[in-house]
């Protein structure tokens, strides 16, 4: 990466697929991060999408995180195509980076951050750049934890477990992962079978996009030795120390 200081601590965002809700979550984190009195930096190595269609994830997260958008994502990168971002950058006939060219192109404030947060673009196996996806950046990125943000609803726990799979294989994976469950909804009888299956049949750490479990994942991500030890139900018992149980059988 170009200039700044590498956070203490690195944490990756990714996705099991587009419109999961990936920057929605991330903007949480930082707002929590903040509040905590941290300083908190986020990057977005590429992005896409349709003009005017709302905010860009580059403008949500400098939001949340009190930094401009271009810092967030250099302009070079980001693309007026809803297409992945190097199938845009050819579409539109532009170079298209290499994953390495993308993390060179990101730079950390110059004050070293408490915690810097990167998120993807699409899901894991989505290309990045001209010649990986997201485990190859993340191989390259050496993030010191991994939040994989997951729709609730029907389907999630096939999404879930291939994105695991996919991101254990990587190269540098941080044995430090959680999945959040985004747009939970507690009264649905889906949800909650989904996050029950997940946490006890498949032994993930998995927490939901609640305002209380998203504080104590948090805290988790940025000092899990001194996470709250109960603050949001059920997710207090796996998420202060990110350490998945034992896997199913």
């Amino acid at each position: 990466m170009t200039g700044g200081t590498r956070p203490a601590t690195v944490v990756l965002v990714a996705g099991t697929g587009t419109e999961v809700g990936k920057t929605w979550v991330s903007a949480r984190l930082l707002e929590r991060w903040r509040g905590r009195g941290l300083v908190a930096a986020a990057r977005k190595p590429a992005q896409s999408g349709t003009p005017g269609s709302g905010p860009s994830d580059a403008e949500v997260l400098g939001a949340a995180g009190g930094e401009d958008p271009a810092a967030v994502c250099p302009p070079a990168r980001s693309y007026p195509v809803a297409l992945a971002p190097p199938m845009a950058a050819e579409a539109l006939g532009l170079a298209v980076p290499t994953v390495a060219d993308l993390l060179a192109a990101l730079a950390w404030p110059r004050r070293r951050a408490d915690v810097g947060l990167v998120e993807t673009a699409g899901g894991v196996r989505s290309p990045q750049g001209a010649d990986g996806d997201v485990t190859h950046l993340l191989g390259q990125l050496t993030p010191d934890a991994v939040v994989l943000v997951a729709d609730a609803g029907l389907g999630t726990i096939n999404a879930v477990r291939l994105s695991l799979e996919a991101l254990a294989a990587a190269p540098g994976v941080p044995a430090r992962r959680a999945v959040v469950l985004n747009r939970f909804d507690g009264d649905d009888d889906l949800h909650r079978r989904n996050l029950d299956w997940l946490r006890e049949r498949d032994g993930l750490a998995v927490t939901t996009s609640g305002a209380a479990d998203l504080d104590v994942l948090a805290g988790a991500l940025v000092a899990p030795e001194r996470a709250p030890e109960a603050q949001a139900s059920d997710s207090s018992t796996i998420l202060p120390s990110l350490a998945p149980a034992a896997k199913r059988s």
